[in-house]
């Protein structure tokens, strides 16, 4: 019995940093992340600036695409509850396919945002995903409600939220 085995290949060396030919490709990637993702500083910042194109609307529509239970515990003010399982079936009488949505879930181990950004966009939606999800939203100190009606602020994580400016403490930013 004769055997072959494949020839070895190498494996690129990703920590190398120095090939910076390709920038175009590097700024399309970018450039591609910031049209199809948010954060939840930049969300909370839309929902609560009153800049909108509709009168207490932020141009767009939250959902948040976990599962009842998810819901139930804690959820950003203001969102739609669709779960991604139930999104081709729901999402046409519940969506104005004129208004952009933005996704999240759990949190950054959680790819449930994308999948239910993905599921949108292949319906036609112009759909964002806002990382970090709701832990991210509640480390940052961001309002939340529940079953049980509008859950209390928590004080921001100092170690994921952003630090207020001045001695004031007046409202936080990344500054990015």
């Amino acid at each position: 019995m004769t055997t072959t085995s494949a020839p070895a290949t190498e494996t690129p060396d990703t920590t190398d940093t120095t090939d910076t030919t390709d920038t175009t490709t590097a700024a399309a990637f970018f450039a591609a992340r910031l049209a199809f993702q948010t954060d939840v500083s930049d969300v909370h910042a839309a929902l609560t600036s009153g800049a909108s194109t509709a009168p207490g609307s932020p141009g767009f529509v939250l959902i948040d695409s976990r599962a009842g239970a998810g819901w139930d515990q804690a959820r950003i003010p203001g969102a739609l509850h669709l779960p991604t399982a139930d999104i081709p079936e729901r999402a046409p009488a519940l969506l104005d396919p004129a208004v952009p949505v933005v996704t999240y879930c759990w949190g950054p181990g959680c790819n449930g945002a994308t999948r239910a950004a993905l599921a949108l966009s292949r319906l036609g939606y112009q759909a964002r995903e806002m990382l970090g999800g709701i832990e991210y939203w509640i480390r940052e100190g961001f309002p939340v409600d529940s079953a049980h009606g509008p859950g209390a602020i928590r004080p921001a994580d100092p170690l994921t939220a952003p630090a207020p400016r001045g001695a004031t403490g007046d409202a936080a930013t990344c500054g990015c």
